[in-house]
């Protein structure tokens, strides 16, 4: 999709920020999934156990009991589904039942057997996060000296990792055009420089920017 996705949350779970307690039956969930779609949702990300700080973790029965047969009624509706996990089970079921993008908070780093799962499906989507500890403690380990340098550090170390356990990335070259479309966006914010290997289609990027302005 060229335009910029909106990713509509969908949580079961009794304890979450904005939704928690509204979605708890499997047919309410699934209302709730259809308004979100119906207002313009192009992805429904499917949510089973909390993650906001102080939470306690659900069981893996029950977060399969929670998220696969919402996420198969919506499948079935022909709505694209990701499912919020840090569980490799529940990652690995969503899928056969139809998740395109599996959203892992943890990154991979909550269950060892994560990457197996992705790496055994390349073309499922697999969104990873910075993440340092469970709910229940995670306040206390984010402590940073340099957060931005410390967070860019430890996704690196993740998306790494990944690569070696056969998670497939995407061809550089298709992500050249992103990387033009946020110079062009810099440029017109006057950010002071960027960083490339494709110096001419950049610079003609911030021509057009610099040409506009005045």
């Amino acid at each position: 999709m060229s335009r910029t996705v909106v990713m509509g949350i969908l949580n079961i779970t009794p304890d979450s920020f904005a939704d928690g307690g509204k979605y708890l039956s499997k047919d309410d969930a699934v209302t709730g999934g259809r308004r979100l779609v119906v207002e313009g949702a192009d992805i429904i990300d499917v949510g089973g156990e909390s993650t906001r700080p102080g939470a306690e973790r659900v069981s893996e029965t029950e977060e399969l009991k929670r998220v696969i047969p919402v996420i198969k009624e919506l499948v079935k509706d022909g709505a694209v589904v990701s499912v919020d996990t840090m569980r490799a089970e529940v990652a690995k079921e969503a899928i056969a039942v139809g998740a395109t993008y599996i959203n892992d908070v943890s990154g991979g780093l909550a269950d060892e057997k994560m990457a197996k799962v992705i790496a055994s499906n390349p073309k499922v989507q697999y969104i990873v996060m910075h993440w340092r500890g469970h709910s229940k403690n995670m306040q206390e380990q984010a402590i940073y000296k340099d957060v931005v340098k410390e967070v860019k550090e430890e996704l690196d170390e993740r998306v790494s990792y990944l690569l070696k356990a056969g998670v497939s990335a995407k061809d550089p070259s298709e992500r050249e055009a992103a990387t033009i479309a946020l110079t062009t966006e810099l440029a017109r914010l006057k950010v002071w420089g960027v960083r490339t290997h494709a110096v001419k289609a950049h610079q003609d990027a911030i021509s057009v920017i610099e040409r506009m302005r005045k």
